[in-house]
């Protein structure tokens, strides 16, 4: 980075830091001026600035990201989903990273939502639901977060003669444990949750390796009464956390402007590729 940007970035910044004996001089350093520029002036809380200084250092956003992660409200969602982590995940720390690792809840603003209005049943809209994160799934793991890899869709499983599937499966290598995630069309339904405890329970039995944490599950539906879902996601005994989605139709006209163009987003992952 040119010294004067630098110079001029760090007096901005000194100007309205209150303690600077906290301040995170290395992800500071280690981020552009551009991306300094986009914190000041979308950003107005000071702690909420220092967090996504950091999330920008160590998952290396770039402007266009950054961008869509304060226009999302990172900050307010990450780490509050409904969740039994603390009571079924071991050592204590593991469990830390998981409620640190998931939002509750997610935009996925390339889903073609007048699509999903034509339908008539809840199955086939979160079909499509689906095959929309399928057929984006770059856009989606940009949304989910980092080190997610993708797995599979409608992943099978058999076991004990029985056929299941899991909507979609995906790896998270700073867990290093297998995440299941349900999609659900509609409003929460504590039916989500044995189900997906079958499906836990069937991928550390037969497909989780050795060197493996036990697997998470995530249930992604439109709506839900968060006091209610932490009430009775306690009593199950595999980890679960349970989010919202939004898609660009949920939004306000604001929000939408204010959101890159996909197309966009699609160029700038697969020129970093």
């Amino acid at each position: 980075m040119d010294q004067k940007y630098r110079d001029s970035d760090s007096e901005i910044w000194h100007s309205q830091v209150p303690n600077l004996e906290v301040f995170p001089f290395d992800d500071y350093l280690s981020i552009g001026f551009t991306h300094h520029r986009v914190i000041l002036s979308k950003v107005k809380n000071y702690e909420e600035r220092i967090f996504y200084i950091s999330e920008c250092a160590h998952s290396k956003w770039g402007t266009r990201e950054l961008e869509k992660m304060i226009d999302e409200d990172l900050y307010h969602h990450q780490g509050t989903l409904p969740n039994n982590f603390a009571q079924t995940m071991t050592p204590g720390m593991q469990a830390l990273k998981a409620v640190s690792t998931f939002k509750d809840e997610y935009l996925l603003d390339f889903i073609n939502v007048e699509e999903i209005d034509v339908r008539d049943t809840a199955d086939i809209d979160e079909k499509v639901v689906e095959n929309s994160i399928v057929n984006n799934v770059k856009n989606f793991i940009l949304t989910f977060g980092k080190d997610f890899a993708f797995i599979s869709n409608q992943y099978h499983l058999d076991a004990f003669g029985e056929d299941q599937y899991i909507d979609l499966l995906f790896f998270n290598r700073e867990l290093n444990c297998l995440v299941a995630v349900e999609l659900k069309r509609g409003k929460f339904k504590t039916s989500y949750l044995g189900q997906l405890q079958g499906y836990l329970s069937v991928l550390d039995g037969f497909e989780k390796k050795p060197h493996e944490n036990p697997a998470i599950g995530l249930i992604l539906c439109k709506d839900m009464n968060k006091s209610f879902v932490d009430y009775v996601i306690q009593d199950y005994s595999k980890p679960i956390g349970v989010a919202t989605y939004k898609t660009s139709r949920d939004m306000s006209e604001e929000l939408r402007k204010a959101l890159p163009d996909i197309e966009e987003l699609k160029r700038l992952l697969d020129t970093e590729e």
